[in-house]
């Protein structure tokens, strides 16, 4: 009976322990596929070799709209090198081009993000996603990641971290 008892503990210790999921700087990037407003698919995997920023976002995110001039400047500043940044956001196409024609994105647009967002998003013991928005995902050319954060004003740090794979491949 004892010993039942114990690989229920240890079986439902490691249930739990697999339902959390927080990526953190170091870990694999988790792979996906998805179609952005101008018709492309991106395909993590096949991004290898380049730096790639994620940013997830909403057009019902307040901090989103204060924070999209500054990341276009970083886009910007980017253009021209091996650097690809990707939006993802769950809402549809006709929800956001109406919102993209008012507030330019310089970032490849992928709605219908939501499976991706599971992919990336914190979750608790019982499932429940946390992930604020603007979240940031920094992945490296070997697909990991280099650095991950969220809320307001961070695209200074960014820049700096983008600046740094850049120099270190």
């Amino acid at each position: 009976m004892r010993l039942l008892n114990l690989i229920m503990v240890i079986a439902l210790t490691a249930a739990a322990a697999l339902a959390q999921q927080s990526l953190k700087p170091g870990s694999q990037a988790p792979d996906f596929n998805a179609e952005g407003l101008d018709g492309k698919v991106y395909n993590l995997s096949q991004l290898q070799g380049k730096v790639v920023v994620l940013t997830f976002w909403s057009t019902k995110c307040a901090i989103c709209h204060s924070e999209m001039p500054k990341l276009n400047e970083v886009a910007r500043r980017y253009k021209d090198k091996d650097v690809v940044f990707l939006a993802l956001t769950m809402e549809n196409q006709g929800k956001i081009e109406p919102y993209l024609k008012k507030n330019q994105f310089e970032f490849n647009v992928l709605p219908n993000s939501f499976g991706i967002v599971l992919k990336y998003a914190d979750m608790d013991r019982n499932g429940t996603i946390n992930m604020g928005f603007p979240s940031y995902f920094l992945i490296n050319q070997n697909g990991t990641i280099a650095h991950k954060s969220d809320g307001w004003d961070k695209t200074a740090r960014l820049d700096t971290q983008i600046s740094q794979l850049l120099v270190s491949e």
